[in-house]
Formats: structure tokens, C-alpha cells, sequence
């Protein structure tokens, strides 16, 4: 190639890379992107659609609270939801007060889906009144907050709220309802400002953020596809995650891909070639990343969950259309605008471009952090270890034993407020009742047993529905609480010694109690999986096991810092009250193998260096070369993760604090100064059993060696 001193790259890998780069291969690529999006794009607006946020689809089949949801559709003409409407004085309730209540009776029933109201139902303590509303789903929203509105209205110093499944159903899907559109927003505004920081060029940003918005569209247009003909399960979390992955993952793409590009850019007159080269090098180790990541996250689809399951799938069709999107129509665009997208800062052809001065202006930070590694390797490396190891200690604060009704909100929406004032004048339990199921011809010695269980306030009047017969039974405690659950554990031994009854116990309060131990079933079999599959691939990317070693062994320890750390901020700075538990299984996924993805970025750098510096001149190289970009991706990725700590759910708060965190602590201190460190001292033998192991080549004496060497 002329001017540039180097052949092209040859082999199947690179006639791929050359495709995007070419003359004519860049408008094909172009051609097929806007042909995609124009037919599937449309499908990405109706994702909401396929959504499932109710707690009963995130359950498996085999669970015991799944079962009898559908044993319930037998005794069901329509399916309704329970609004349970509550009115308070402190001081006692009125005349005025039943009066008011007895003249919403009728307007409540009249609302949309609204079936006949029940009650009013008054407290022991005199204090409170209560009514039961079931409502059909027409809109649900609309009418919650039409009874809201219509409740308020009230005496002077009458409190009134709308609770219940329905009440809080309501107020969940308001939730889920706006976290696409905001965290959209928010990722781009992200992106935006990191990329103008990180690129100091008004006009490149463009181009990685278009790339993005398009992998998105096509990323959700896929999980549609699937939710809707496969049986995907999708919901407002999974959605939600989904954005903010693609935009993170998408733009660490985009940065290794140029700062490689750019790169070339300066030993190539042709920016063609550059991009063909750039390709050539960045493209394996990208896709070694969003392979590991899409396999690490497939890994789900094991979990009991069918919430869990199905992130697996939503959130790999979000890292391999990023994978597609960052390899094909990025480096298209790029190649159709030109250098000059890179004004004005714009990379020119230069010979002397590997310089010893020309090197260290382009990675001088990084040059001395080399310079840092390399004095005393091992005494940095022993001082890193025990700071992480000292942060793991927090983790017996760390409460990952599911999140309350009032838990799972960072505010107190009205559902939640009543729920308070039921708790204060009723049973717990009401209007949250557990259901009991069983065989009609026991029906007697059913209802005595379940009367006599410990934790039961109260037993409702049967129902029967051909051979089966169903109970309402209301708990002393309230739904969510752990007592709730302890009596349900005891309600199922009972019913199950009742003899011919074949009794099943559901609700709302079962239904907890099952997702708390199908998480923990989750975590004993997906974590052992998971490391196996990442371990896999970084043997087979690196040709090494010590290498791979390293490198998950120093992920792990990041990981487990980042839980520590996390568990007392969530204890003693926000003041939640724990964590769902799935929590520690997601965290594990994201940290880990979005770890391991920019350990893989630095090691097959440095592996490519060795192979001609010799190991540890390699490594040193490795990380002055990629520091920068990395440490860019990382704080991309942290920073669009971070915009789910502003959300009002607990759990997408905790969950971006925990992966902004321990990225930001895997970029900058383990990636940069931990996994160095001990693979510098180490030297070769971190390449163990491949040949680079047992020969290390010498330098070339025209290599330069200020950068390569520790800097004093």
C-alpha cells in the first residue's frame, strides 16, 4: 500500500473487515442498515406492547403460586384486579365520614372497567373505613386515578387512598411506562457530552451516536420479534436495561474502534486502508468482548425466573446488534464522511508517527502509569489486592432477601401510603389475600385446617368451581412482609396433610416467597456457569491458561469489592432497606463479563505486543496504547448505567449504582494498575502453556524504549 510500509491484511477475518472499508462495500453496508431499519424499525416502537410486569409471569410453570394462578382461571367470569380503597381520621371516623363514603359507593362502580363495589368495611378501632373495588385492566391507570381524585374530596381532615393489587399495579406501571423515553434521553445526553469531552471534535460524536440509536431500534425490534411469536418474557426492567446496555456497549465499541482508526490513520495516506486496518486489528478483540458478554448473559436463559431467563435473551440481542452495528455501519459512515469528521483535530499521514516523541504526546498519561506498574510491580499489585479485599467485608450488609411493597420505591407513591393505613387499623393481610385451592369433596377439613394455621386472621366463604374449592384467606401480617411469608410456608405443610385435599397455596404473598427461592436457586446454579463460559472463551481468545487465570480471578475480586462497597451505601447513604434477590445474580452477570470485556481489550493488546516486544515490554506497551480508550469506555459505560440510579425503583437504582461502581473500580484500578501488575511480574510465564510462554522475543532495537521502559 502506498505510503503506508505495511501489507494488507490477508485471511477471511480481514476480507470481512475490508468489506465496510471499501469503496464500494460502504454504500452496501450503508444500503443494508437503511433496508433493516425501515422494515423492523417500526416493530421497536412496540415493544411496551409485549411487556409482562405483572409478578406471577416472572415465575416459573413448575412453582407452586404459578400453579394456582391458573388454577384460578376456572372460578374467573373476567379478569379484575383488586382496588382496595381506604379512608382514615386519626380521631375517629364521623357521620360525615360514612355519609361521603356511602355517596362514592356509587360513583366508584361507575368507573372505567368497575365492577361492584364492596363495603364499606369498618375497623375495630373505629377509625378507618374500607372498600373493595374490583377493576377489569381496560385502564387500569385511568381508573385508579380517576378514584383517587374522586376519594380526596372528602371532610376536612378524612384521609383517603387507593391501594391494593390494583393501586399498586397502577402506580408500578406508571413507572415502567416512562423509563424508556427518560432513559433514552438520559444515555444520549450522556454519551453526547463524554464523546465531545472525549473526542474534542464538535461533529465525530455524530456518527458512534446515530450507529448506536440504529442498533438500538434494531436490538428491540428483535426482542419484540421474540415476545411476541417465541414466548420471550419481557418486562419494564429487562427494557429498561436493554437501552442503557446498547448505548454503554455500542459507544466502548465506537471508542476502541477509532481511537484504532485514528491511529491508522496516521501511517496511511488512504482512509480506506486505515479503516481496513483498523478493522483488522480492534475488530477480534471486539468481537472476543461482545461474544463473552452474549454467552455470559445466554447463561440466564437456565434460571428458574422466567424474568431472569428472559434479560438473558433481550439483553445478548442488545450486545450482538451493537457487536453488527459498531463493525459494519460505524466504520461505513466513517469511511463516506472522512478524515475531517475528526476536525480539528484531524489525524495526517506521518511517517514519524512511531517516534519515541511523537508516542509519548499521544499516551504520555499513560506512558508514566506503564512507568508506575513496572518499578515495583509486585508490592502495587499486593496493595491494590488488599484494599479490594477490604472492601469485600462489607458484604454482611449487603441484604439480598427481596424488597417490601414500600422497599421497592425510592418515593412513597399513594399505593403504598394506604397500604400503611390498612396495616394500622385492619389485618395485615387485607386486601392482599392468600389463596388456598384444593379438591371440593375436602372442602370442610380444608377450611378448619387452614382456620387453625398460625399467622391466618380470617378464612372467606368457599367457592367452588366443578371438583376444585377456594378459599380467601387473610393474614394477620401484611403481604410483604417475612411473617406473611413464614405463615405460608406453614399454610402449605397444613394443607398438604389434609387428607384427599391435593390443596395448593397462591397469592400475592406466595408468590414472593417462590421468586425469593427460585433467586436462590438461580445464583447456586447460573454464577458456577457463567465462569465456566467466560473462562472458555478467554482460553481460547488468549491460547493461555494463566492468562484467562488472571484475569477472572482479579474480576471476581472486583466484583465481590464492588457488592461490599455497595451494600453499606445502600444501608447507610440511600437507606434501602436490601435488595431483590436476584440482585446479586444480575450484578454478578454485568460485572463479570462486562470486566472480563475490557480485561480481553487489554490483553490482546498486550499479547499482540509480546509477541514482538517480549511479554513484559508488552505489557507495559499494552496498557500506555489502550489506557486512554479504555478508560473512556468505562466511564461511558458507568455514566449511561448511572442513569438508572435516578429512576423511582429501588431495584433499576440499585442496579446502575452497582454496575456504574464496579466498572468505574474494574477500569480504573483493576484493568489499569491490578491485572498489570501481576502479569508484568509474572512476566512470560502468564502466556503458559502456549509457545510465547516458553520463547521471549527480544525487542526491536528500533522500537521505543523510553515508553516501553519503566519511567522513573
Amino acid at each position: 500500500m502506498a505510503g503506508s510500509g505495511q501489507e494488507p491484511p490477508g485471511g477471511v477475518w480481514a476480507r470481512l473487515a475490508a468489506l465496510p472499508a471499501g469503496r464500494r462495500g460502504k454504500w452496501a453496508v450503508l444500503a443494508v442498515w437503511v433496508v433493516l431499519l425501515a422494515v423492523l424499525g417500526p416493530m421497536a416502537g412496540r415493544l411496551g406492547e409485549v411487556e409482562e410486569n405483572d409478578a406471577a409471569a416472572w415465575l416459573p410453570g413448575g412453582a407452586e403460586s404459578t400453579q394456582v394462578a391458573e388454577l384460578e382461571e376456572r372460578f374467573r367470569t373476567e379478569e379484575t384486579a383488586l382496588a382496595v380503597i381506604v379512608y382514615e381520621r386519626p380521631d375517629g371516623i364521623t357521620q360525615q365520614d360514612r355519609a361521603k363514603v356511602r355517596a362514592d359507593l356509587g360513583a366508584l362502580g361507575e368507573l372505567p372497567g368497575a365492577r361492584q363495589p364492596q363495603g364499606p368495611i369498618p375497623s375495630q378501632d373505629g377509625k378507618a373505613l374500607q372498600v373493595l373495588l374490583p377493576l377489569t385492566d381496560t385502564d387500569l391507570i385511568k381508573a385508579v386515578d380517576e378514584a383517587r381524585e374522586l376519594v380526596e374530596r372528602g371532610p376536612p381532615g378524612l384521609n383517603a387512598h387507593v391501594t391494593g393489587p390494583a393501586g399498586g399495579g397502577a402506580d408500578m406501571i406508571k413507572v415502567f411506562e416512562t423509563i424508556d423515553g427518560f432513559l433514552l434521553m438520559a444515555a444520549g445526553i450522556v454519551v453526547i457530552v463524554l464523546l465531545l469531552f472525549i473526542y474534542r471534535s464538535p461533529v465525530l460524536w455524530l456518527v458512534p451516536v446515530l450507529s448506536a440509536l440504529a442498533a438500538l431500534g434494531l436490538a428491540q425490534s428483535i426482542v419484540y420479534l421474540l415476545a411476541e411469536h417465541a414466548g420471550l418474557t419481557v418486562n419494564g426492567q429487562s427494557a429498561g436495561i436493554l437501552t442503557v446496555l446498547v448505548f454503554g456497549v455500542a459507544t466502548d465499541y465506537a471508542l476502541l474502534l477509532v481511537a484504532r482508526y485514528r491511529e491508522e490513520l496516521h501511517r496511511h495516506r488512504d482512509r480506506h486502508e486505515a479503516m481496513a486496518f483498523a478493522l483488522h486489528r480492534a475488530g477480534p478483540a471486539i468481537v472476543a468482548s461482545a461474544g463473552t458478554v452474549s454467552l455470559g448473559l445466554l447463561c440466564l436463559m437456565v434460571a428458574a425466573l422466567n424474568s431472569t431467563a428472559g434479560l438473558g435473551p433481550v439483553a445478548a440481542a442488545g450486545v450482538i446488534t451493537a457487536l453488527l452495528a459498531m463493525t459494519t455501519l460505524l466504520p461505513a459512515l466513517l469511511v463516506i464522511f472522512g478524515r475531517w469528521l475528526f476536525w480539528p483535530l484531524v489525524p495526517r499521514y506521518d511517517a514519524k508517527y512511531l517516534a519515541p516523541e511523537a508516542y509519548e504526546r499521544e499516551h504520555g498519561v499513560w506512558a508514566r502509569v506503564a512507568g508506575l506498574v513496572g518499578r515495583r510491580p509486585r508490592l502495587l499489585a499486593g496493595v491494590v489486592a488488599l484494599v479490594l479485599a477490604g472492601m469485600t467485608l462489607g458484604l454482611g450488609s449487603l441484604k439480598a432477601e427481596g424488597l417490601s411493597d414500600a422497599g421497592q420505591f425510592v418515593d412513597k407513591p399513594d399505593s403504598i401510603v394506604g397500604a400503611e393505613v390498612v396495616a394500622r387499623h385492619y389485618p395485615g393481610g387485607s386486601g392482599s389475600p392468600t389463596v388456598v385451592i384444593g379438591n371440593a369433596a375436602a372442602a370442610a377439613p380444608l377450611a378448619e385446617a387452614v382456620r387453625g394455621t398460625t399467622g391466618v386472621a380470617s378464612v372467606g366463604e368457599p367457592r367452588t368451581a366443578g371438583d376444585l374449592v377456594r378459599y380467601e384467606v387473610t393474614l394477620r401480617d401484611r403481604a410483604d412482609s417475612q411473617a406473611a411469608r413464614d405463615t405460608v410456608e406453614r399454610l402449605r405443610t397444613t394443607v398438604d396433610a389434609v387428607p384427599a385435599a391435593d390443596a395448593k397455596v397462591g397469592g400475592v404473598t406466595a408468590t414472593t416467597l417462590d421468586t425469593n427461592r427460585a433467586a436462590s436457586r438461580d445464583n447456586l446454579v447460573i454464577i458456577p456457569i457463567v465462569l465456566v463460559v467466560v473462562f472458555g472463551i478467554l482460553i481460547a481468545l488468549l491460547r493461555s491458561l494463566v492468562a484467562p487465570l488472571l484475569m477472572m480471578a482479579t474480576v471476581v475480586l472486583s466484583f465481590l469489592a464492588t457488592l461490599g462497597a455497595s451494600g453499606l451505601i445502600f444501608q447507610h447513604v440511600f437507606g434501602f432497606e436490601g435488595t431483590d434477590a436476584g440482585f446479586p445474580l444480575l450484578a454478578f452477570i454485568f460485572l463479570v463479563a462486562l470486566g472480563v470485556d475490557y480485561n480481553i481489550f487489554l490483553m490482546h493488546r498486550v499479547r499482540e505486543e509480546s509477541q514482538s516486544l517480549g511479554t513484559r515490554r508488552g505489557v507495559l506497551r499494552g496498557l500506555t496504547v489502550t489506557g486512554g480508550v479504555i478508560t473512556s469506555a468505562g466511564l461511558v459505560l458507568a455514566a449511561t448505567f448511572a442513569a438508572l440510579a435516578t429512576l423511582p425503583l429501588v431495584s433499576m437504582a440499585e442496579m446502575g449504582f452497582v454496575v456504574a461502581f464496579g466498572v468505574l473500580l474494574d477500569t480504573i484500578v483493576v484493568r489499569s494498575l491490578l491485572l498489570p501488575a501481576l502479569s508484568y511480574d509474572l512476566g512470560r510465564r502468564i502466556w503458559a502453556p502456549s509457545r510465547l510462554a516458553r520463547h521471549d522475543p527480544s525487542p526491536d532495537p528500533g522500537e521505543p524504549h523510553r515508553v516501553l521502559q519503566p519511567i522513573a
